[in-house]
């Protein structure tokens, strides 16, 4: 009497009606194949070969267990296909990945969390929602990794605060700061100028989350970040500067203005032509205010007076920065 196949049990968190995500190997006693248990201790040397024919071969790869494997060197690039090696929800803590090739590899999800990635190809890989805490990432390419909009644990950051559990807020977003710090400092060595500006910029915000919600440190944290993005947009800065002109010039339009002596203001009373053309002169005056030139043709009168001296002094300060913004990214 032949004996009945039972197929691995794995369960993949995306499988849906429409596709289903199933492991045809053979289970053991625990339900599992041998890639996709957990129990299975996966250190060994043969291990290596054995992955790259289990993949070459079209094995489900997602959700596999390789905890602690010896992989250096493995070649797990899916040759001669438009898209890579499915390793999604897999889970490759502390493994040895020195000198892989893992051009194009889909590790949505997976972790590999404290993995030694040092001098592994990972160009165009996808490690969205990855749990990439304590990676090593030294001499590894880089370039055109995604990671998503967020990492795993500014999701979980995000899950803790909404349950009101302070305290695992705080350690997600310790941890989000840190991958965000190695990031940076890779892509940094790496000359991948635009990408580091990018991890600043995610690691600042992280580290501002951990302040108190109305401490001034956080506000002013915050303000920096919207003026110029930490340093790192400085189009921000151009955008606020163009915002604030106009708000300035609407507010000259209703306050008034003196011109030759004679106050002029929006009202009623005027033609639509009549406003619309002396909320252009506003606008024009705004601008040179702004950028304090001061050719003196318009003067201000009442509000408007203050309104000019906050402006021209924000003028001052954002045209400032907007030059030592600039000129950090040029010089990168």
């Amino acid at each position: 009497m032949n004996k009945i196949k039972l197929l691995c049990q794995y369960q993949d968190p995306d499988s849906t009606k429409e596709q289903a995500f199933c492991c045809q190997g053979e289970a053991n006693s625990s339900g599992f194949c041998y890639w996709h248990d957990k129990e299975i201790d996966k250190s060994g040397p043969e291990v290596k070969d054995r992955l790259e024919k289990y993949a070459q071969g079209g094995g489900m790869l997602r959700g596999i267990r390789l905890s602690r494997a010896q992989l250096q060197g493995i070649d797990l690039v899916n040759h001669h296909k438009k898209h890579g090696y499915d390793f999604s929800y897999s889970d490759f803590y502390h493994a040895d990945l020195k000198n892989a090739h893992l051009f194009n590899i889909n590790l949505q999800h997976a972790s590999v969390m404290k993995a030694d990635l040092r001098s592994a190809n990972l160009n165009c890989a996808n490690l969205a929602g990855a749990n990439m805490l304590g990676v090593k990432w030294i001499g590894s390419k880089f370039e055109n990794v995604s990671i998503g909009k967020k990492i795993k644990q500014e999701y979980a950051a995000k899950s803790a605060l909404k349950a009101k559990d302070e305290q695992a807020n705080i350690d997600f977003l310790e941890q989000a700061e840190e991958i965000y710090r190695d990031l940076r400092k890779h892509a940094e060595h790496e000359g991948i100028f635009t990408l580091s500006g990018y991890f600043i910029q995610k690691e600042l915000t992280m580290r501002r989350l951990q302040l108190p919600r109305y401490s001034i440190k956080r506000m002013v944290s915050k303000i920096v970040d919207i003026f110029c993005g930490y340093g790192e947009a400085p189009l921000r800065i151009i955008g606020l500067s163009i915002a604030i002109i106009f708000i300035c010039a609407i507010i000259y339009t209703f306050t008034g203005l003196s011109y030759n002596g004679t106050v002029l203001a929006a009202s009623s009373d005027q033609s639509m032509q009549e406003n619309l053309s002396f909320f252009f002169s506003s606008l024009y005056y705004s601008v040179v205010t702004f950028t304090t030139l001061g050719y003196g043709d318009f003067t201000p009168v009442g509000i408007s007076r203050a309104i000019a001296a906050i402006e021209a002094f924000t003028g001052s300060f954002t045209i400032a920065l907007f030059v030592v913004v600039f000129v950090k990214k040029m010089t990168r």
